[in-house]
């Protein structure tokens, strides 16, 4: 799984190499302004300006960088233009870089400047100096929307702020992101290009800051992704990203760093020598009739990952129609807490699930209660979270390090409501309060795995580790909104505790595979394909093996 960094985890980087005499801060700021144009170039080929290419063309040039294209455009050919945006900081400093390297591909570059050129940072500065020899720098302040009437179809650079940015956008630049946004929606193909992070974007938690922030098309960051990359706005306005390698040495990640689930962290493959119950017997309580589907989802899904055996729960009044859906799937009546408790005097059960339509009485807060009290790895959801809503410390005080908690966020509302509270909460000074935030307190709260549902899923335990399943870019899967979506998902992690997997592998593996069994089945999906898709995705896998 892929790092994700704060903005003060990376800067600690930087810091530490360019002390230890690895490499200096000039160095690293060329690196980054090379890797922007190359990223250019790599997604826009077209772009490069070798042999004249049209966008479109059926057939486009290798895409260059700009250590190979200086000086290649020929005359005939009509020069690309670009307006750089640079910011008082370092960033800024990457921005006159990339200017400088477009320039000497050719390019027709203006650059504007937020803040006075004597307060720059030292490699910035000397960056700009370096650009200054080459074309001039005017205030940010100073632009007008004339400017931008000979740049139609211009490429935009956004050097402003990148992983620094906090609070509110200066006047100054929500008037140029005016007339840059309106040059987007209105004028003609435009690109833009975000170094590091959509300025107005908060690095850390993917929180768009008051005010307008400026969309990419592209973002370039460097060494690693950061975490609001993949949170909250921050897919949707950092368009597609590229990590552009810098040099920055790899050190050994502590507990804390957040991590990307991008593939499957364990073997998937049952063994070829082990029988049934080798893979566990997962237990999923069913409603009463009429509110039974979301459990018969639950369950198919266990028994697709590979549970060994699926039993599903039921009380007295649905049966019959639970009978009449069933096959692979085993049916045991099942009557109130007693009930629960008398079938798990069989230690066979090792997995439960519990919530996907069980309703909200008094009787489900019983259950709940009798099936915690077993200790088995057990899989919360739905009305199993929200019938504590009145007093969560109930649920808190049974919970264990087995379990796993699956909320969306009007679930996590009703168990953490202060923590909800705090997500919904302005950003506008200091750093704001992330969903990564709330899943960890949440975790270490409930004493167990707790995974807060989202196309930007988070999944954190109580010891602190914590990853993000982001369904985004192009692991988007947006046909997951659909009713029952969350109850296969619940099951499919009650399967991986079935077989042994511990519970923080267990959610990982499961929102990873949920997501891909979305994606391979694509437009349409409805939540009772999901289980049918997962044997195609375990192909795959075993493809790439």
């Amino acid at each position: 799984m892929m790092e994700l960094l704060t903005a003060a985890q990376m800067r600690a980087i930087e810091q530490a190499a360019i002390e230890s005499g690895a490499v200096t801060g000039l160095e690293l700021m060329e690196r980054a302004g090379q890797g922007v144009v190359e990223a250019i170039f790599e997604k826009w080929p077209e772009l490069a300006g070798q042999g004249g290419e049209k966008e479109g063309s059926a057939a486009p040039q290798p895409a260059a960088s700009p250590r190979d294209i200086s000086g290649q455009m020929r005359e005939q050919d009509s020069p690309r233009r670009a307006v750089v945006l640079c910011g008082p900081g370092n960033n800024g400093g990457d921005g006159f870089v990339v200017a400088r390297l477009l320039h000497q591909c050719g390019w027709v570059v203006e650059v504007f400047l937020l803040g006075e050129p004597d307060r720059l940072p030292a490699d910035a500065k000397a960056n700009y100096e370096r650009w200054s020899d080459l074309g001039s720098v005017r205030p940010l302040a100073d632009m007008e929307e004339n400017d931008f009437w000979p740049m139609r179809g211009a490429f935009f650079v956004d050097a402003l702020f990148g992983t620094g940015f906090r609070g509110i956008l200066p006047q100054s630049v929500l008037g140029a992101y005016g007339f840059a946004l309106d040059e987007v929606t209105t004028r003609g193909p435009s690109r833009f290009v975000a170094i590091d992070i959509a300025s107005g974007l908060n690095a850390d938690h993917g929180v768009r800051g008051a005010g307008c922030v400026l969309p990419a098309h592209l973002t370039v960051t460097f060494h690693r992704p950061k975490i609001g990359h993949f949170l909250g706005d921050g897919p949707e306005l950092c368009g597609c990203i590229k990590v552009s390698d810098i040099g920055l040495p790899d050190g050994k990640a502590p507990r804390e760093v957040l991590r990307l689930v991008e593939t499957p962290p364990a073997v998937l493959q049952k063994g070829a020598h082990r029988h049934k119950y080798s893979h566990g017997h997962a237990l999923v309580l069913s409603g009463g009739h009429g509110k039974t589907g979301a459990a018969r989802l639950a369950a198919r899904g266990a028994l697709r990952i590979g549970a060994g055996l699926v039993t599903l729960g039921s009380p007295r009044s649905a049966m019959y129609e639970n009978a009449a859906h069933l096959t692979a799937i085993m049916l045991h009546q099942i009557d109130g807490a007693h009930g629960v408790s008398e079938l798990l005097e069989d230690k066979r059960f090792n997995a439960l699930c519990l919530g996907p339509g069980l309703g909200r009485g008094l009787d489900t807060q019983a259950v709940v209660i009798a099936a915690l009290k077993a200790r088995r790895a057990t899989v919360l959801d739905a009305d199993a979270l929200t019938r504590f809503e009145r007093d969560p410390q109930v649920l808190f005080d049974l919970l264990h390090p087995d379990c796993v908690l699956t909320p969306h966020g009007g679930e996590f509302a009703k168990l953490f409501p202060d923590l909800a509270a705090r997500l919904e909460g302005p950003a506008e000074t200091g750093p704001a309060y992330s969903k990564v935030d709330a899943t960890r307190e949440a975790a270490a709260r409930a004493g167990c795995v707790v995974l807060f549902k989202g196309a930007d899923t988070v999944i954190a335990s109580p010891d602190g580790r914590c990853s993000i399943n982001a369904a985004v870019y192009e692991r988007a899967a947006p046909w997951l909104a659909t009713a029952g979506a969350g109850d296969v998902l619940a099951g499919i992690i009650t399967g991986f505790l079935a077989r042994g997997f511990a519970p923080m592998e267990a959610a990982e593996l499961g929102a990873w595979l949920h997501a891909e069994a979305a994606r391979a089945f694509g437009p349409g999906l409805i939540s009772e394909d999901l289980p049918e898709q997962i044997p195609s995705v375990l192909r795959a896998l075993e493809g790439q093996g």
